[in-house]
Parts: C-alpha cells; structure tokens; sequence
C-alpha cells in the first residue's frame, strides 16, 4: 500500500500508522536523502528476518541504525567524547557512522554480536527526522537499489509504484512524499578505534574529521 504525504508537513496519522507497523513486526519504505529505503524495528526478530530475506543477504551483513538523537543512538553505540563534538558539528548530515555497539543492540543484531559494531545515521531528510521523532526510537534500514527491483538500466529512477509492484507484496506500507531528490552516498566514518578514520567518501565532507 502507498501513502502519499506531503514531506513538509507530513500528516501525523499516517506516521503514527507507520510507527504501529513497525512495531508490530512489519516493513515500511520511504526516501532519506541518499536513496529509498527499507525499514523495521530491529528489536523485532521476524522483522529484521523479513529484511534479509528481501536483501538476500545473510544476517551477518550490516545495516543501518537512523536515530533522531544523540539520546537514542548512545543506547545502541558507544559514543566517547571526541565523537560526541565531531558528530554535534555535523550532523543531521550525510554520514554513516561506526561505533562499537552496545548490548542492547547486540542482543537482537547477529552482525552487531558477531563483531560488536553498529553503523547509525542521523538523516538531514525532514520526513524521516519527523517520523523518528513521533515513533520515538531507532528503525533499522536498509537501501533499495535497481537490482532489488530487478531493473537492469541503473539510471531510471526509483518510484515508489515500481517499489510496489516489484515488492509489495513484502512492505506493509510505503510512504511517497512525491517531491525528492536523491544527493549521493553517505561518508562512512568508523570511530571503533576512538579515533575517526573515514572508510568512504561520499558526499558527507571527509575533511570535518581529518
């Protein structure tokens, strides 16, 4: 099912909706900045089944934590001080960012408890710094790409109707702000050491955190 919404000014009821599915075990779709995603509750087993199984990847793969605070993500990373002041003069931004992960979210991750690491984000996307707020804690995603939806030609762009007819059947809801534009990769910035090492460079200023 797709939601149409307004990315400005996102109908509440619908990110309450949302906000039920996922904890309710279910997945939900919607674009950040850097690409459609796929999201669930990663303290929900099943759900974070469901989302391998579409990725066709084995568990021990990463995914990304999106968390709307500092708050939320040091319940799930161990964030020193040095990252603390780096991450507060960036973000919401487009970075990735590795930490070593707490248990809480080793309990419930395999990659998390295998290597005791996790990757969290903090979106400068209005719609999902809106929907992470109302659903008051972190969502696990995963990114949509051409080959998910079996479309050979990588420079068409991503609609949600195609997202829909390819894996709807899977996604209890998607949520189309119809208005978005994708900026690139995030910079991935891993702090597991205490010291930043950036790992990739996208389109998140690297420099920041020479």
């Amino acid at each position: 099912m797709i939601e149409y919404i307004v990315s400005q000014n996102p109908d509440d009821r619908i990110i309450l909706k949302a906000s039920q599915i996922l904890k309710n075990g279910g997945l939900i779709c919607f674009p950040t900045e850097t690409n459609w995603i796929l999201a669930a509750d990663p303290y929900h087993k099943k759900s974070v089944d469901k989302l391998y199984h579409i990725k066709h990847v084995d568990n021990t793969k990463h995914f990304t934590i999106l968390c709307a605070s500092f708050k939320r993500a040091m319940e799930i990373a161990h964030i020193n001080d040095n990252a603390f002041a780096m991450l507060k003069k960036v973000i919401p931004g487009p970075y990735t960012f590795i930490f070593a992960a707490q248990k809480k979210i080793t309990k419930y991750l395999k990659a998390s408890k295998i290597d005791h690491q996790v990757g969290v984000r903090f979106s400068p996307n209005h719609f999902c710094q809106e929907f992470l707020k109302i659903h008051d804690d972190v969502v696990i995603c995963t990114s949509i790409d051409h080959a998910l939806l079996s479309v050979e030609d990588d420079t068409l762009p991503i609609y949600s109707a195609l997202i829909e007819d390819e894996l709807g059947h899977q996604i209890d809801l998607i949520l189309d702000p119809g208005d978005y534009e994708f900026i690139g990769s995030t910079t991935i910035v891993d702090f597991t050491t205490g010291i930043a090492e950036v790992q990739r460079i996208g389109v998140g200023d690297p420099t920041l955190f020479l």
